[in-house]
């Protein structure tokens, strides 16, 4: 099954949260806070939105930081994604 977001959502896949920190601290498993940072599997083609023209900035492959409590998740072919609004993407990651 592919996912095909519509508007100005984005399709991301989150990235694995680190066992162990700098210092070499392991980290329990229910300890482990969600990462924020994902990787952009799918963007749609943006336009008008709420009549509004929106382009979209993001691009497949892309490893971006998105909103703590944003975005819908989806279990597609044994993965999870997260479905979020452009907006919600607050930075890219180079």
């Amino acid at each position: 099954m592919k996912l095909v977001p519509l508007g100005d959502r984005v399709v991301l896949k989150q990235l694995v949260a680190e066992e162990t920190t700098k210092s070499g601290i392991v980290l329990p498993g229910q300890n482990k806070e969600k990462p924020q940072q994902a990787e952009v599997i799918a963007v749609g083609p943006g336009g008008v939105v709420d009549g509004k023209e929106v382009e979209m900035h993001v691009k497949e492959g892309q490893q971006v930081i998105y909103s703590k409590y944003a975005g819908t998740e989806v279990e597609a072919d044994e993965e999870t994604y997260i479905i979020v609004r452009q907006s919600d993407i607050l930075a890219v990651i180079e």
